[in-house]
C-alpha cells in the first residue's frame, strides 16, 4: 500500500468571516456607551433609601455640582462650582443651558434635570440653581443618589 501524491490542506473558506466581523462591530456599538461629558467638578454621592431609576435617559439634562477636581483647584480655587456639560458656569447661564437642552430633545415635556451633587454642597447653591430652574419651567428635578448599606 502505497499513498500516490501528496495531500495538501484544504482551503478554509472565509467568505463568512467579514458578516461575522461586522456583526460583533455592531454588537459592541450598541451595548457601550461612551460618556460624554468630562467631569472637571468631584462629587461623593450622597446616600439615600427611598430610590427610583430613571426612565427615559435620553430625556435628562445633568448639572453637577462640587469643588474643583484636583487638576483644576489651582485654576478656580477650591469653592463649590457649577458644572454644565464641559464648562463651568453661574447659576444664571443654567436657564440657557436648559432651554439648549430642550431644543434637542424630541419629546421636550418629558425633560427631567437630573443634580450630580456632592455631599457637602452648599444647600444655598442648590437652592440658587432650584430656583433659576423654577423661572426657566424644568420642574421635572432628580437628586443622584446611591442606596444606603
Amino acid at each position: 500500500m502505497s499513498k500516490k501524491g501528496s495531500r495538501e490542506m484544504p482551503e478554509m473558506n472565509t467568505s463568512s468571516l467579514p458578516d461575522l466581523i461586522f456583526t460583533i462591530l455592531f454588537f459592541f456599538m450598541m451595548v457601550t456607551t461612551m460618556r460624554e461629558v468630562t467631569l472637571k467638578v468631584k462629587f461623593v454621592i450622597p446616600q439615600g433609601t427611598e430610590l427610583t431609576k430613571l426612565e427615559k435617559k435620553s430625556a435628562v439634562s445633568f448639572i453637577y455640582i462640587g469643588p474643583p477636581t484636583d487638576q483644576l483647584r489651582a485654576q478656580y480655587g477650591s469653592g463649590t462650582r457649577i458644572q454644565l456639560n464641559d464648562r463651568f458656569a453661574e447659576p444664571s447661564e443654567v436657564m440657557d443651558f436648559i432651554y439648549q437642552e430642550r431644543q434637542s430633545m424630541s419629546d421636550q415635556t418629558a425633560q427631567v434635570v437630573s443634580i450630580k451633587a456632592d455631599r457637602n454642597t452648599p444647600m444655598g447653591k442648590i437652592t440658587d440653581v432650584k430656583e433659576v430652574l423654577r423661572k426657566s419651567w424644568a420642574l421635572k428635578i432628580n437628586y443622584s443618589a446611591t442606596t444606603r448599606n
